[in-house]
């Protein structure tokens, strides 16, 4: 490993679905290019609270043999607006992570550190506030948002954090998901028949894991296979992936910068006026990437 890898902190809803996941896997496997300071973990409403959000992330980390190398910090159970007027207080919901992220942030000396956010921005809005001057070190890269178009489950989970994330002015770029179109993460999805066929028994063994759904596990490739059993062994997107896979190699996604948009409600408004702009991801290569995630798995030792 070099001292050129990538510094990145996730912070993720890991028990929502399945992309999660994957995401975690796909970076773990590729530490040769990521340093990965820490994981650190929200609550969405499919989440089973945040202990059933820290259970999987702690899960996943142990199927990829690094649960002893890398930080797993618990985050806000509740929303930006349930916390916010409480951060004097040291103990309050989510602290745990809300300060790691300060402390991971305000350690780099020079190179950024890149917050990979694949759930709601509520632990990474709250350290915006908590510290403001962590703003100039750390780059946020968010999976999010049908943007320029309404909604998104991510976007939905807590509307107020994307527009605190937006005016701290910190480094902020969407990884867009856009639901049933190819121009976002939605496209760079693989058929559950595709996982069973290039999955099992790939990734480092390990001591037997119990799965979210029952059953022990002794690969994340086998774990992979139970969860897109769960969920059905149909097409299914990848997202969180995407915003992993950017972050490795730009040039599996379309980049461009634009004026920063704010929400109201869950809709997008322009502010042409702006002179701050913020980072869009889109069109991205679904061959290159999920030709990458197999790749990553199937040679993790």
């Amino acid at each position: 490993m070099t001292e050129s890898r990538i510094p990145i902190l996730i912070d993720t809803d890991a028990n929502n679905e399945l992309d999660d996941q994957h995401a975690m896997a796909y970076a773990c496997f590729n530490r040769d290019v990521f340093d990965i300071v820490g994981v650190t973990v929200n609550n969405t409403p499919r989440g089973d609270g945040i202990v059933g959000q820290y259970a999987e992330a702690e899960r996943v980390l142990k199927l990829c043999n690094c649960i002893d190398e890398i930080p797993l910090k618990s985050g806000v159970e509740g929303n930006l607006t349930d916390v916010l007027s409480d951060l004097d207080n040291p103990m309050h919901d989510g602290h745990a992570a809300v300060d790691f992220i300060v402390e991971q942030a305000r350690n780099r000396q020079t190179e950024k550190l890149v917050v990979i956010a694949i759930g709601k921005l509520t632990n990474v809005a709250l350290a915006l506030a908590k510290d403001p001057t962590i703003v100039d070190c750390t780059r946020l890269v968010w999976l999010g948002s049908n943007y320029p178009y309404s909604g998104e489950y991510n976007l939905w989970s807590d509307p107020d954090s994307v527009n605190s994330v937006i005016d701290s002015g910190v480094e902020f770029e969407i990884v867009v998901v856009r639901y049933k179109e190819t121009t976002g993460a939605t496209a760079v999805a693989i058929d559950g028949r595709e996982i069973t066929t290039q999955m099992q028994g790939q990734g480092p063994r390990v001591p037997p894991v119990e799965g979210r759904h029952s059953g022990q596990f002794e690969t994340f490739g086998d774990y992979s296979i139970s969860l897109f059993e769960n969920v059905g062994l149909s097409l299914r997107p990848l997202f969180d992936v995407v915003a992993v896979a950017v972050v490795k190699e730009p040039l599996w996604g379309n980049f461009e910068m634009i004026p920063a948009p704010r929400l109201k409600g869950v809709e997008w408004e322009q502010q042409s006026a702006t002179d701050h702009k913020i980072g869009l991801w889109s069109q991205f290569n679904r061959d290159a990437i999920i030709e990458d995630f197999i790749r990553s798995v199937r040679t993790a030792r």
